[in-house]
């Protein structure tokens, strides 16, 4: 956080504040006072069989957002709990992971009873919470971190799992239409630790004694039976009566999932209902897809990781892939991140320019950063101007783009300006990983031929570009305009096309007169002298 932030603002009185979270906040708002509370508790799930992945991220953080317009909102205390279902049984061996072999021989085992195959935990379970705990705080969350297994063991959900054996039979009677045959006939809500092995069971109930506490079942290979109680982490739930059970014991009031569990939510808030309970209000986002528009999976393991995104761009890029439209399905690959960044840079500059005081609190970077933008996220430049910048120069090192960016800003430096010097270093590795191996230049066909040839004359009798170098680009793409009017181009698109695709060898650009302010007038000359002389060849 910057030492001059700009502060959260105070809505006028009447003000509309229309941004999504604080609409889901509104609803959380009125359900506190329908029940005649005043603490709310938010709950986000996390399912440990695999690594976490960037899904997992956008869940938090969007919840998170709404936990403080909330705050904003109705001035009310919460808690945000970032709850692990470690006890699930581990039912395949995911795709990313090393030592498959030995934890192939402990699948069907709660997660936090089988060995790390990374070696550096005492579980595969616990391995896993810590990479969600780390990349969490590594993104300053505020939130209550909750482990099943310790749940269950310490025997917190113990009298809300004898409410589930009170109400047997109407929680499997919500659960049986939804099963087919086979599962219907050995399915119960409970499933046991086997002493023996180890094994989350997956058994029919030979009988139940609701006044002890207990369950009877059968080992379906060895014929033994065993009576175990519900209590103390010696059974488990099946997952969405384990939904139904958590939101009853623990009071939750918020809490998001994914499309693919529209129905799960459903049938967990009527099986919560029956306990006795009030589910949570729920809000439904759209899934993320890979590069192939196939679902992201944390066992495959087929999206971008944290790390990879960050790789490449700040980690307010990937808060704003996140906040957008959270209903519209998205397609999560790299080529996201530089229109994610620019759309950042563009509502920081918007909520830092102290214009419009009463939108502030719509502007997606004010949730981003909790209602404080930090004064020091401005930068001169977007980051496809600079992405281009690296691209025409094949910039390896960042003292090749700054010499440029002197020239267009002078005085800026990585120290006056350190935001735009993290987005230089960004730029860079996104280019040699992404731009640079794409790069595939076309010849210009006879009437862009002639239009380049005019324009490099144009700008070779531009006069220098001194001053306001934002003024200047604003003349130069004047002069493009004007260019690309005079002459038979289907429209303007296609004349910036010709440029993007026969300049710079990609299929789209930035602003381009800005860009000529950016790299020299007699740079870009030279940059179309040279184009058109290798399609020439």
């Amino acid at each position: 956080m910057s030492a001059n932030p700009v502060p959260s603002a105070t809505a006028p009185a009447g003000t509309a504040l229309k941004s999504w979270p604080f609409e889901e906040a509104r609803k959380v708002a009125a359900r506190l006072d329908r029940l005649g509370r005043d603490a709310a508790l938010f709950e986000t799930g996390y399912g440990p069989s695999g690594l976490p992945h960037i899904g997992t991220f956008g869940e938090v953080a969007r919840t998170s957002w709404v936990r403080h317009a909330f705050t904003e909102l109705a001035g009310r205390p919460s808690r945000l709990l970032a709850f692990s279902d470690d006890m699930d049984g581990l039912r395949k061996v995911p795709d990313n992971v090393p030592n498959k072999e030995m934890l192939a021989r402990h699948l069907g085992k709660p997660l936090t009873q089988i060995p790390d195959p990374f070696g550096t935990h005492p579980s595969f379970g616990e391995h896993n919470n810590a990479q969600l705990r780390s990349f969490l705080d590594s993104f300053g969350f505020t939130y209550e971190f909750a482990s099943s297994t310790q749940y269950y063991k310490s025997g917190r959900f113990d009298a809300a799992l004898k409410r589930v054996l009170v109400c047997y039979d109407d929680v499997v009677k919500v659960i049986l239409p939804t099963l087919g045959p086979e599962r219907r006939a050995s399915y119960s809500p409970f499933l046991p630790i086997h002493p023996k092995t180890g094994v989350v069971m997956q058994v029919a109930l030979e009988s139940r004694d609701v006044a002890a506490g207990t369950i009877v079942w059968r080992d379906p290979e060895s014929g033994e039976a065993f009576e175990t109680p519900v209590t103390g982490g010696a059974c488990k739930l099946q997952w969405k009566a384990d939904w139904a059970m958590r939101w009853f014991a623990l009071g939750v009031d918020y809490e998001m999932s994914g499309k693919d569990l529209i129905d799960s939510v459903k049938l967990s808030g009527k099986i919560c209902r029956i306990l006795g309970g009030l589910p949570p209000e729920s809000f439904t986002y759209e899934l993320f897809l890979d590069e192939g528009g196939q679902k992201i999976s944390k066992s495959k393991g087929n999206g971008l990781a944290v790390e990879d995104w960050l790789r490449y761009g700040p980690p307010e890029s990937l808060a704003q892939f996140m906040f957008n439209q959270p209903h519209r399905a998205k397609r999560l690959y790299f080529d996201v991140i530089p229109r994610a960044t620019d759309e950042y840079l563009a509502n920081a500059a918007r909520a830092l320019s102290g214009a419009e005081p009463e939108r502030l609190r719509d502007n997606p970077a004010w949730h981003i950063n909790m209602g404080a933008v930090p004064g020091t996220e401005r930068s001169p430049l977007s980051f496809g101007m600079l992405l281009n910048l690296a691209s025409v120069v094949n910039a390896e090192t960042p003292e090749i783009l700054w010499g440029f960016i002197r020239r267009y800003e002078p005085g800026a430096s990585p120290e006056a300006l350190p935001f735009l010097a993290k987005l230089v270093e960004y730029a860079i590795a996104y280019y040699r990983d992404f731009v640079g191996p794409a790069k595939k230049f076309r010849a210009p066909d006879a009437t862009e031929r002639t239009a380049l040839e005019e324009l490099a004359k144009a700008l070779a009798a531009l006069p220098a570009l001194t001053g306001d170098q934002a003024a200047d680009g604003e003349t130069v793409q004047n002069v493009l305009y004007e260019i690309g009017k005079r002459h038979p181009f289907p429209d303007l698109r296609a004349w910036f096309g010709c440029l993007y695709q026969v300049l710079l060898g990609q299929q789209e650009g930035p602003r381009f007169g800005q860009f000529i302010a950016l790299y020299g007038v007699a740079e870009t000359v030279a940059l179309i002298e040279a184009a058109l002389a290798r399609s020439a060849d």
